[in-house]
């Protein structure tokens, strides 16, 4: 059994990695740059992460594909990093 405070500490993470992808989901809306959709995606799933291995017991024999979300997430992170520096200014 997973101790209450990991459990809680996962999901206050949870909460703000999808306040953080709605924040930079605002800003997509208003300047329709694409490294805030990216940001706003790769929070999300860093979220959904966080969420899932809450809620997932310690010993599941699936909690390790979980961090493959994670890795989704920082790779997305670079991408938009990559994209942004390569696109031409306006």
């Amino acid at each position: 059994m997973m101790p209450q405070a990991i459990v809680l500490m996962q999901g206050m993470c949870a909460a703000i990695a999808l306040a953080i992808g709605l924040l930079f989901l605002r800003f997509w809306r208003e300047s329709r740059d694409r490294l805030f959709l990216y940001f706003a995606i790769a929070f999300w799933l860093m979220s959904s992460s966080w969420a899932l291995l809450g809620l997932l017991a310690r010993d599941a024999d699936n909690r390790p594909y979980v961090y493959g979300l994670r890795l989704l997430a920082f790779l997305l992170v670079i991408a938009a990093i990559v994209d942004k520096s390569r696109s031409p200014a306006r």
